[in-house]
């Protein structure tokens, strides 16, 4: 869904930075987007503050969203931009950079309350595996999901980051 102004040209797009978290047993963790209009699995992460950089941006997101604090941020891997219907209509679309996280096994506990995610739209937080995420009847962003998470398993992260906006 496309907002009015991204069909009339005066887009605003906001900066944001997501993780693609992973677990020993190689399971993601993922977040339930409820715009009410359309839900969707995402990986955590959001909008960049301003003076934030990329990393301090995604640590302040994986603690509020999963709990997770202190993780090795790596490499850039994907990025994406991306136009949507925003229930607030501050902006119409995100350009997003994904970094990659290894972390031990943990049990997310977001350190934002339930009605602070609520506000955020997050109604669930939870780890899948590819194969659970390929069988699923979910939406999940970026769309092609389970096999962009299966090509960073068997070959690593690329050497730059791969564009999944399609």
């Amino acid at each position: 869904m496309v907002s009015q102004a991204a069909r009339t040209g005066s887009v605003k797009i906001r900066q944001a930075v997501r993780a693609v978290v992973f677990d020993p047993d190689d399971r993601t963790a993922l977040v339930h987007f409820d715009f009410g209009k359309y839900t969707v699995w995402a990986t955590p992460g959001g909008g960049i503050n301003p003076g934030e950089s990329d990393e301090h941006a995604l640590r302040r997101e994986l603690a509020e969203e999963l709990g997770l604090e202190g993780p090795a941020i790596g490499p850039c891997v994907w990025v994406r931009e991306h136009l949507f219907e925003n229930p607030l209509g501050s902006y119409d679309g995100q350009r997003e950079r994904y970094y990659l996280v290894r972390t031990g096994r943990f049990e997310p506990r977001p350190h934002l309350s339930v009605e602070q995610l609520r506000a955020e739209y997050v109604v669930g937080v939870r780890w899948w595996t590819i194969d659970e995420i390929e069988a699923s009847g979910e939406e999940f962003a970026p769309t092609r999901l389970a096999g962009l998470l299966r090509a960073l398993v068997t070959h690593g992260p690329p050497d730059e980051p791969i564009d999944v906006s399609r």
